[in-house]
């Protein structure tokens, strides 16, 4: 029976990191490399063949920007904001490497809003 409980716990836990990670558009290989764990233990996880040891699993929910208790809930895990998404693609990166990217966001971002304004003005005409 105690294995019945844990292959149940290890299914479920492995399903939640799964969506968590998908649902932040992060690979097995980045979740690896931010635990620095080979990309086939993230695969054990998920598959529920194996379980993390608690600091693991609390480096796990902290990087899928989550809780241990929301990993290990037998309910959906909650959606993530594109804010949160974002979020953690920029997380692993250094300090200049962040700023960086910020930057060519924020230029990105004024391109196609301006050329949204100019879009919206020709079709006015």
């Amino acid at each position: 029976m105690v294995d019945k409980h844990r292959s149940g716990l290890a299914a479920r836990l492995g399903k939640n990191i799964m969506r968590g990670r998908k649902a932040l558009g992060l690979t097995q290989e980045r979740v690896a490399e931010e635990l620095k764990v080979e990309p086939e233990t993230i695969s054990r996880f998920e598959r529920g063949a194996t379980l993390p040891s608690i600091p693991t699993l609390e480096r796990v929910a902290e990087i899928l920007g989550t809780t241990m208790g929301a990993l290990l809930e037998e309910v959906e895990p909650r959606q993530f904001t594109e804010v949160e998404q974002l979020a953690a693609i920029l997380r692993p990166l250094s300090d200049s490497d962040r700023a960086h990217t910020r930057e060519i966001l924020e230029k990105l971002s004024t391109h196609l809003s301006k050329r949204e304004t100019s879009k919206r003005k020709r079709t006015r005409k």
